[in-house]
C-alpha cells in the first residue's frame, strides 16, 4: 500500500463551482487509474481539508502523478484555489486497526 495525503486550505473567495467541478473530475480520473484503492476527503472545523488516497503500490501512485491532467492541478492549486497545501507520501505506512465484533 502507498498513501498520499493532501492537506490544504482554500482561499476565501474562490469560484466554488469551478473548484468542485475540477475536484470531481480529478477524483473520477484517479478512481479509473490502475492500482487505485480508495479516496476520502475530510474538512476540519477550521476549514483545513485533508484528502487521503490509497494505492496498491508506489508505482501506481507515481503513474497517477504523471497523468497530464493531474500534473496541471498543482498549478491551479497555487494560482486559483489554495492559500497553502502540503503533500505527504508514505511508501510503507505502519497500519494498526481494530474492528469491533458488534457495532
Amino acid at each position: 500500500m502507498f498513501l498520499v495525503v493532501f492537506r490544504n486550505r482554500k482561499r476565501a473567495a474562490i469560484d466554488r463551482a469551478a473548484y468542485d467541478k475540477q475536484a470531481a473530475h480529478m477524483e473520477a480520473m484517479a478512481r479509473a487509474q490502475p492500482g487505485f484503492a480508495s479516496f476520502k476527503g475530510f474538512t476540519a472545523e477550521d476549514g483545513e481539508v485533508a484528502a487521503i488516497s490509497e494505492w496498491q503500490g508506489e508505482a501506481a501512485a507515481r503513474a497517477w502523478g504523471r497523468n497530464p491532467a493531474h500534473r496541471a492541478a498543482p498549478q491551479d492549486g497555487r494560482s486559483r484555489w489554495c492559500v497553502h497545501y502540503t503533500l505527504i507520501e508514505a511508501a510503507e505506512p505502519r497500519i494498526h486497526s481494530f474492528i469491533a465484533s458488534e457495532p
